[in-house]
């Protein structure tokens, strides 16, 4: 199976390199990882290492709060953080709280052996579901500990899979797993783990630590005026922009828009942006002139939207028409009530917010047309989602403080 393994991984590879000629995001994939191993070499000194591994954007979101106190806790150590995705890299490879940032070189038996003979890391942790077999044996090899934090399992992964002897054998390469709920526990422990602490999911951290530090932006002040409703729509795609359209098309008096779509490069806001038509204002050219009398901003940069929603009287996350929602808790921690598409079974949040009243989900045009005006009009219903949400976030804080309290090495 190991052989099996390694073959996929060049199979792999061989895949990356043909669609980087076609495709942008692939370039940069390989790109960032010519002459890795001579990038390291030059930038990473003999010193006390905490490696960091996060697969994309997403998990870094989720491992942040963790990397920032385990900074704190242990001022002694330099924080390496590795990549993936360019679409984690691109955007934090200038995180100031990492001492190194590089792309993770692809999970070869040799590209593992070398990493770690160069960076030497004292521990390691791996984000959410990241399972790079010969990077684990390597470090086991070398008696390193490695934690998985905000972990989370599913019956449908290889481990649990009748197949899956050789997938759970790798799982003895981790010292210990921080879970985010009792499924992941109780599936670990049905295949023989027992090296378990349930720690709760550290986005919540984060969140909770985005509202009570948040940024003011006088302009969206501005923009929404004293007697208007907000309606954000956050890492949108087209299906769920279609949506929002025609909610616009009402024309209903005193509400505003701020869309920040998910992909931001110039053809998408240019092609946003003829659609919407008039009235509309790029957050990269508003002023408090030409925002007063807008009526939609479109959000064309990146980092802004976790604490946007602040503004935010209803939120719409997009995803729900594609794959899977994208990050729901940056508006649940300030109590906007939420709305998204049918995929969202896979998130344990949406789940939840769902079955408190917080978050609505919507299939289509005429149920989403029928909750944006209960929310918007409804002060009483819309105030109690907004209490729904806030008070979930709270009730989950913690996840962090566990993880370090229990980690040795």
């Amino acid at each position: 199976m190991h052989l099996l393994y390694n073959v996929g991984i060049y199979l792999y590879l061989l895949g990356i390199y043909i669609y980087s000629l076609f495709d942008p995001k692939a370039k940069l994939w390989i790109d960032g990882r010519k002459d890795i191993f001579n990038k390291i070499k030059a930038t990473v000194n003999n010193e006390k290492i905490a490696w960091f591994h996060a697969a994309s954007l997403g998990e870094f979101e989720q491992g942040r709060s963790v990397i920032e106190k385990f900074k704190e806790k242990h001022p002694d150590y330099k924080i390496l953080l590795t990549f993936f995705s360019p679409s984690g890299y691109e955007i934090r490879k200038n995180y100031e709280k990492a001492d190194y940032i590089f792309y993770l070189p692809i999970d070869t038996p040799a590209n593992a052996r070398h990493f770690i003979e160069i960076i030497k890391p004292n521990v390691v942790f791996f984000i959410k579901y990241e399972f790079w077999f010969n990077y684990l044996n390597e470090l086991k090899k070398k008696d390193i500990p490695v934690f998985l934090i905000s972990g989370i399992f599913r019956p449908s992964q290889h481990f649990f899979k009748a197949y899956g002897n050789w997938f759970r054998k790798q799982l003895n390469c981790f010292t210990y797993f921080f879970v985010q709920n009792t499924i992941s526990k109780d599936l670990l422990n049905s295949i023989g783990y027992n090296n378990i602490i349930i720690s709760g999911d550290t986005r919540f951290d984060r969140v909770f630590a985005i509202a009570s530090q948040k940024k003011a932006f006088p302009i969206i002040n501005s923009f929404k005026g004293g007697a208007n409703k907000l309606i954000l729509a956050g890492s949108t795609w087209e299906p769920d922009e279609d949506l929002l359209f025609e909610f616009i098309k009402l024309k209903l008096k005193d509400i505003k828009y701020i869309i920040a779509p998910h992909e931001t490069h110039p053809e998408r806001i240019i092609k946003l942006k003829e659609k919407l038509g008039s009235d509309v204002v790029l957050f990269s050219e508003a002023n408090e002139e030409n925002v007063a009398d807008a009526k939609i901003l479109i959000v064309d940069g990146i980092g802004y939207l976790s604490h946007l929603y602040q503004y935010a009287d209803v939120s719409i996350i997009g995803g729900g028409f594609g794959k899977g929602i994208h990050n729901i808790l940056e508006a649940a921690t300030f109590g906007v009530p939420i709305l998204f598409g049918p995929n969202y079974k896979k998130f344990s949040e949406a789940v939840e917010l769902i079955s408190l009243g917080g978050a609505f989900t919507i299939n289509d045009k005429d149920e989403f047309l029928i909750k944006m005006k209960e929310l918007i009009f409804n002060d009483a219903e819309r105030n109690n989602a907004s209490l729904k949400c806030k008070n979930y976030v709270i009730n989950k804080v913690g996840a962090t403080d566990i993880i370090l309290e229990n980690i040795s090495f």
